[in-house]
């Protein structure tokens, strides 16, 4: 049975989710307010140079009539305690009267990791650290990759059927996945500022990369990244010339690291790969990748593009999540870092 510590940070984890994809280059962070047990006050941090989590949950309480004296903030990232484009949180967690802070992860910026405990605890404020530390720095993550190596997390998204292929044959529907599978990968775009395919892929495919739907209320499209060294693209393609042609990005001609600290200078802490094998495997042994996301039909008989057009390669994939959406198996994965084979 979870202990109360962690049935609140959940709810403040549960908070913080609404974030992802709308907040860099700040966190995804969440919070709530407990007083005699029950729930008074949550919130979000909504977009950089608003409200912090931890400011709108004591907002909301106090809009809903709450008193904060006395109480417990759960809050899913260690409170800042510098003054950015918000004063700090520490401080207004000690002039709302509360009296308790429950942390889920240490803030990852070398800079100010422990700076807020400290703060905290010299002014008398009882704070306990750790609690469903994995699943606040899992929430965490695309921040933390770009706060501490100055690149974006990278989610390599791809599809195949049974016998590792990622087209069908002839004739067949240009449709690997199953119709709930590809719902699902609108939830992950939903999370990334923005999503890369290499230039083959643009140009076969013409996608249209876009948020659609419910998955795009209230939110930016994502930045759409073409990876090419060719001088000639389709300028007739969807992402030249559809309503979200500004959101187009060219990177022609640098190495992939490149373009992706170019994204992470526009403010974007992860990225979704959605290319064809060549670019995977590329991204892979330059270890860029820093989560796989595979959706296995249950088709046999595939076409003749292999998932990996590459011999000799392997990956180890950790920290493994296995799901069935509609009739495909999602695997979710961690690659292992890559040695590349001695000369």
């Amino acid at each position: 049975m979870p202990t109360t510590d962690e049935t609140f940070m959940q709810l403040a984890l549960d908070e913080g989710a609404q974030g992802l994809g709308l907040t860099s280059p700040n966190p995804a962070v969440g919070a709530v307010i407990v007083r005699d047990g029950e729930v008074i006050g949550s919130g979000w941090h909504r977009k950089a140079g608003g409200p912090h989590a931890e400011v709108a949950a004591i907002r909301d309480a106090g809009e809903n009539g709450h008193s904060t004296d006395k109480a417990t903030i759960y809050v899913t990232l260690e409170p800042c305690s510098t003054t950015g484009k918000t004063p700090p949180c520490v401080e207004a967690i000690i002039n709302a009267g509360i009296t308790r802070v429950v942390v889920g992860a240490t803030d990852p910026n070398p800079a100010h990791a422990g700076g807020g405990f400290d703060y905290l605890r010299n002014a008398g404020v009882e704070v306990v650290t750790g609690v469903l530390e994995e699943k606040a720095n899992h929430l965490l993550r695309f921040f933390a990759k770009r706060i501490t190596t100055g690149l974006p997390y990278i989610i390599a998204k791809t599809a195949a059927t049974l016998d590792g292929r990622t087209t069908l044959g002839p004739g067949q529907s240009q449709w690997i996945s199953s119709p709930e599978s590809r719902e699902d990968v609108q939830r992950w775009r939903q999370q990334c500022e923005a999503i890369l395919v290499g230039g083959e892929t643009f140009r076969v495919d013409d996608p249209s990369l876009t948020l659609r739907g419910k998955f795009a209320d209230g939110r930016p499209q994502p930045l759409r990244v073409v990876f090419t060294s060719d001088q000639n693209l389709p300028s007739d393609h969807k992402l030249f010339t559809d309503e979200h042609a500004d959101r187009t990005r060219i990177h022609r001609g640098i190495s992939l690291r490149d373009s992706l600290l170019q994204l992470a200078e526009e403010n974007v802490s992860a990225v979704l790969l959605e290319s064809g094998g060549r670019l995977l495997a590329h991204a892979l042994q330059e270890n860029l990748v820093d989560e796989i996301i595979l959706y296995l039909a249950p088709r046999i008989g595939g076409g003749s593009t292999r998932l990996l057009p590459v011999d000799g390669f392997l990956s180890e994939l950790s920290e493994i999540n296995i799901e069935r959406i509609g009739p495909d198996i999602r695997i979710i994965g961690k690659p292992e870092p890559h040695a590349s084979s001695p000369d």
